[in-house]
């Protein structure tokens, strides 16, 4: 279902995410060598911590990360999906539905959540920051509104890609995005501007250290990032 309010005026990467969930689960388990489950699992455990009564997957995409949450989770625990391309939602309802899970999965757009203040005990969203913050005009709405939601002692918690503080290995990730992950994704997906666009945000996207100054001027606090795969990714987590 679409959520109140939701505005039809695409965003600039509104198309991109629309044409790209028929393989899109594919290209994800090859270009990160079948990594990313084992990351999305490591969030899920992380946003179940201190028992939370209500979990909202952002960017939810085609369900992975929410479906990992539900299953971790205790019968009690409510999980929501969101996402604005519907093609990934209707996708993220089929897995759900293979997977035994009763899920809620919800259109609707992250400087506009159609929940009221204070109602989800964590938050999660798993490789949808980057397009949510890098050069994004919603950047600081999306933060502002990941914020509201969030009850008091409530953790945002993010998997996303880094950059690696050793220079040898930053420089050895970034030749890998681009002479594997860029024509990889592109191969499989038939989507040139699609896996262009994520070799090049990933390539750029912010250091550790930006991600925190970020989250802090967003009035979050306690900030930490756990690196993964030598930090070319990390979990990084913020309290409201």
């Amino acid at each position: 279902m679409d959520s109140p309010g939701l505005s039809e005026q695409p965003g600039p990467l509104h198309g991109m995410f629309t044409e790209v969930p028929p393989r899109y689960d594919l290209v994800n388990r090859v270009i990160t060598l079948g990594l990313d489950r084992m990351w999305r699992r490591l969030a899920a455990l992380t946003c179940l911590r201190d028992e939370p009564r209500r979990v909202l997957d952002l960017g939810c995409g085609t369900g992975d990360l929410t479906i990992n949450i539900a299953r971790l989770a205790s019968a009690s625990v409510s999980v929501v999906g969101l996402d604005y391309s519907q093609p990934m939602l209707e996708l993220a309802r089929q897995k759900a539905f293979r997977a035994g899970a009763v899920l809620d999965f919800l259109r609707g757009q992250a400087d506009r959540l159609p929940f009221p203040d204070d109602c989800f005990d964590a938050v999660g969203i798993s490789f949808a920051f980057r397009n949510l913050t890098y050069r994004n005009p919603v950047c600081q709405p999306h933060l502002a509104e990941v914020r509201r939601v969030l009850r008091t002692g409530g953790r945002y918690v993010i998997v996303e890609s880094s950059q690696p503080g050793n220079r040898i290995i930053r420089a050895l990730f970034h030749l890998y995005l681009r002479a594997f992950v860029k024509p990889t994704g592109m191969l499989i997906s038939g989507n040139k501007s699609a896996y262009r666009y994520l070799a090049e945000s990933a390539s750029r996207f912010y250091p550790p250290q930006e991600v925190r100054d970020m989250l802090l001027e967003a009035d979050f606090r306690e900030v930490t990032c756990r690196p993964l795969f030598f930090g070319a990714a990390g979990i990084h987590v913020a309290m409201k």
